[in-house]
């Protein structure tokens, strides 16, 4: 049974996001056989929030995910992406650090949320330092692409110092 699963997986990937119908049916296919595949709750998951918008349906698919495996890496900044779309700051900052916890899971990733949440929450220095965390547990070039992005957004937004101009005697 898992491998026709895993052909309606395929066929939903590919599918995935430029015909929904066609991943939304291979999914249900998908899930017919094998109904706690991470891979095809993670995508039903996807398919919810980004074309749905139903982050509370999204917020099931993923929880199941991980409820079968802790370990089914892909689902967590997916996931994350949900809770701060829907505005779930605290649960989004339990789930991240749960995730670093999580042996094997992407460093880098998580800590660029963490910093995200933190700058949901205006407080862009300790955001900084989570971009800090996520350089040192980077290891792709591509990545570094992203993360020196999101650190220049949030450079941006931290409130500009006046200068302060010095008085000159007057003889």
């Amino acid at each position: 049974m898992g491998t026709l699963a895993n052909n309606y997986i395929f066929k939903a990937l590919d599918a995935y996001p430029y015909d929904l119908e066609e991943a939304i049916e291979a999914l249900t296919y998908a899930l017919a056989y094998e109904e706690k595949n991470t891979v095809a709750l993670c995508l039903m998951g996807r398919i919810h929030a980004e074309a749905l918008f139903n982050y509370e349906k999204a917020k099931e698919y993923y929880g199941e995910a991980l409820a079968e495996n802790m370990h089914a890496f892909n689902v967590y900044p997916n996931y994350i992406n949900v809770l701060f779309w829907n505005e779930d700051f605290e649960e989004a900052e339990k789930l991240i650090d749960f995730a670093l916890s999580v042996k094997g899971s992407d460093k880098a990733v998580l800590y660029l949320k963490k910093a995200v949440l933190f700058e949901t929450q205006k407080n862009y220095k300790k955001a900084l330092k989570q971009i800090g965390k996520a350089r040192i547990y980077n290891f792709n070039n591509e990545f570094l692409h992203t993360i020196d992005e999101e650190e220049k957004r949030i450079k941006g937004k931290l409130p500009k110092k006046k200068k302060v101009k010095s008085k000159k005697k007057k003889k």
